[in-house]
C-alpha cells in the first residue's frame, strides 16, 4: 500500500498477488476500491492485482491537494499508476463506469494494454446513457423517485453527510444485486475511506465527468473501438440494472471482443458470481499459444 504521485495528486494503490498484473478501475465514478472488497481479491491467487482510488477519492482525496478531475487527468492517472508498477503491458479491468475509463485509456495508450475486462458495463456514448437513465427511472417507484429528490436537495447530503448519502444509494442500488439481502452491505463499503467533505468532493468529480462524456452531445466512443485489437472480455448480467444492450455494443464494436452474460447476476457480478468471475478472467488470462 502507497501513495503514487501524479502531477499535483497522491494516488493510494494497494497491491496483492504475484502473476500478471492487473489494474482495476472503479467505478462511481464518485466510488473507491473499497467496494470491491473482499470477493474482488480472490484474482490475487495466481495474478498481480492492483486497486487504486482515483483521483479525489477514497484514500486519493486530500482536502489540501484540490486539482482538477478530467477525462485526460484520469487517462494520465491510470498510465502514472502502470508505469508506476514497471508494467510495460498490463491488463486493466474496469468496472461500470471504470469500463468508460479503461477503454478512454486504451484508445489513447493501446500499446500498453495486454487485455480489457470489461465487467457491468456502464455506457459509452451519451445515447447509451440517456438509455440507462430512462431505465433505472422506469424501475424506480414514484415514492423512490420523490425521495431521492428530497435526499438530493437536502442540506445533509450536500454536506456528506454519510447517512443520507447511504439512504441515496440504497435506493438507486435496489435490485442490483441477485439478492437483495445483500444489499446493506454493499453500501457499507462505499464510503469506508470517505469523509463528509471527501463525499462533497467526489459527487463534484462526478458531475464534472459527466458534463465531458455522457452529458456532451455526441459523445460517444464506440467508433473508436473498432480500431482496438486488444482481447477484450465483456462480462454482464442477466439482471443488471444496465442493460444488456449497453455491454453488446461495446462488444459487437471491438474486433477481439467476446461478450459472456451471467446467469443470476446483476451490477456487482464480482459479489454475485465470485467463482464464475475467478474463473472467467483466469482463463482470460492465460497465455494464448
Amino acid at each position: 500500500m502507497a501513495f503514487v504521485a501524479s502531477d499535483e495528486a497522491l494516488l493510494y494503490v494497494r497491491e496483492l498477488g504475484e502473476g500478471t498484473p492487473v489494474i482495476v478501475v472503479h467505478g462511481g465514478p464518485d466510488f473507491d476500491h473499497e467496494y470491491f472488497l473482499p470477493e474482488l481479491d480472490g484474482l490475487a491467487d495466481g495474478l498481480r492485482l492492483v486497486y487504486y482510488d482515483q483521483r479525489g477519492r477514497g484514500r486519493s482525496f486530500q482536502q489540501d491537494r484540490r486539482t482538477d478531475v478530467t477525462i485526460e487527468s484520469e487517462v494520465a492517472d491510470l498510465d502514472v499508476v502502470r508505469r508506476t508498477i514497471g508494467g510495460e503491458r498490463v491488463a486493466v479491468l474496469g468496472h461500470s463506469w471504470g469500463v468508460v475509463v479503461a477503454l478512454e485509456y486504451a484508445l489513447r495508450h493501446p500499446a500498453a494494454l495486454s487485455h480489457l475486462i470489461l465487467m457491468n458495463s456502464a455506457p459509452v456514448s451519451s445515447a447509451d446513457a440517456a438509455h440507462l437513465r430512462n431505465e433505472l427511472a422506469r424501475r424506480r417507484t414514484a415514492e423512490e423517485t420523490r425521495t431521492m429528490g428530497q435526499l438530493l436537495a437536502s442540506p445533509e447530503l450536500r454536506a456528506g453527510a454519510i447517512e443520507a448519502d447511504a439512504a441515496y444509494y440504497r435506493i438507486h442500488f435496489r435490485g442490483a444485486l441477485h439478492r437483495d439481502e445483500v444489499l446493506p452491505d454493499l453500501i457499507g463499503r462505499l464510503r469506508v475511506a470517505f469523509s463528509p467533505a471527501g463525499i462533497v468532493r467526489a459527487t463534484e468529480i462526478e458531475h464534472a465527468l459527466y458534463e465531458q462524456t455522457w452529458s456532451s452531445s455526441g459523445y460517444d466512443l464506440t467508433p473508436h473501438l473498432r480500431a482496438l485489437s486488444i482481447p477484450t472480455l465483456v462480462i454482464h448480467g442477466t439482471s443488471d440494472i444496465v442493460p444488456l444492450s449497453i455491454a453488446e455494443h461495446i462488444a459487437s464494436s471491438m474486433p477481439d471482443a467476446e461478450l459472456v452474460v451471467l446467469a443470476d447476476c446483476g451490477h456487482f457480478a464480482f459479489i454475485d458470481q465470485p467463482d464464475e468471475i475467478r474463473r472467467l478472467v483466469m482463463h482470460f488470462l492465460r497465455p494464448r499459444h
